[in-house]
């Protein structure tokens, strides 16, 4: 097959630093060309990824009106040069309005909550040429609300990437990777850790100014130094290995709807347990009580934390070797495009 594959313009694939989407796109550039298909890309001009030929976006900036419109014509020029089997699109829907009424079979892939007017509208000028996956069950519920074909295909790792640690010590910390936000729930986990006499390792952003930095400098900030909570700042992917691996549990206890989240495979990958909260896709990644525990609130948190001895982190590795790795994702996407392709010729 000749797949063209799309991702956003701010950012490289794959990216030097934090990137979800773009490391997806990588991985399935690098899968794809593996089990010999000719794979294009269609992303930001310092992309890396070995893909067969790129074609670099002329805008730099997905909410910029100008930028859309100069890489939609650029789309629909990579269209006609690369003459793909199938379109790929991990960026926007807009970029695809030249070719959406064309029998092109044509994938578009939602990493984020979808748009409910961009998808319907996506989804009737498509045709029945383009079907919408997303990146759990959950926002493909929340899609399929604004209409057209969905089909959930969860997010990857590059399992062999991360060190799988049977066992950790009697003393190993708590840590919390992500976002330093209120929705990602770093003060409930503080208030557990230090409810439950835990270490306490918080790595990732924070912002300085708005909301989010009152939120850093009034519930999080006056805990730092204090009763084993720690603040390492961000990390890249060889610190974020080491800082997984020798955890007891990675608690990102979350107060939204997350529609996956990659550092979830990523503890997981490394034998970790997860402690969230059950809401958005943690239940399609964390089963209760066998890769960690999904909580409401502190006391569910520390009653989490006293039982991670009986969590075998066998079990937490082999759920990502099953269900979230970059081989398994791999073959799901190109079943997908072999079927879609079959039912449009």
């Amino acid at each position: 097959m000749k797949i063209l594959l799309t991702a956003d313009p701010e950012l490289p694939v794959p990216p030097k630093l934090y990137g979800g989407i773009e490391r997806i796109v990588d991985l399935l550039v690098t899968g794809l060309q593996a089990r010999g298909h000719t794979v294009g890309l269609v992303a930001h001009s310092d992309s890396s990824t070995r893909a067969t030929q790129l074609f670099p976006w002329p805008g730099k900036q997905s909410q910029n009106k100008l930028d859309t419109f100069k890489n939609t014509i650029a789309l629909w020029s990579a269209v006609k040069q690369f003459q793909p089997n199938i379109l790929h699109s991990f960026s926007r829907v807009f970029y695809l309005l030249p070719v959406l009424g064309s029998r092109l079979p044509k994938v578009m892939s939602y990493q984020r909550y979808p748009s409910p007017r961009t998808t319907s509208l996506g989804a009737k000028l498509g045709k029945g040429s383009l079907t919408f996956t997303g990146c759990s069950n959950y926002i493909c519920r929340v899609g399929e609300n604004a209409g057209g074909i969905w089909r959930p295909i969860h997010n990857c790792v590059e399992v062999d990437k991360y060190t799988f640690q049977p066992k950790v010590a009697a003393e190993a910390p708590l840590v919390f990777l992500s976002r330093v936000e209120q929705i990602k729930g770093t003060h409930t986990a503080i208030a557990a850790a230090r409810k439950a006499g835990r270490r306490l390792i918080i790595a990732g952003n924070y912002a300085t100014t708005g909301e989010a930095g009152q939120y850093w400098r009034e519930q999080v900030l006056p805990h730092i130094g204090k009763d084993g909570i720690e603040y390492v700042g961000a990390v890249n992917d060889a610190q974020k290995n080491q800082l997984l691996g020798q955890a007891a549990a990675m608690i990102v206890p979350i107060e939204w709807e997350e529609p996956f989240g990659i550092v979830f495979a990523e503890a997981l990958a490394c034998g970790t347990p997860v402690i969230s909260s059950p809401r958005g896709a943690l239940p399609e990644i964390v089963r209760n009580g066998v890769d960690g525990y999904l909580i409401n609130g502190v006391e569910e948190a520390v009653a989490a934390i006293n039982q991670l001895p009986y969590i075998d982190r066998h079990n937490c590795r082999h759920r990502a070797e099953q269900c979230f790795s970059a081989s398994v994702i791999v073959e799901q996407y190109e079943q997908l495009y072999k079927n879609i392709i079959d039912f449009t010729y």
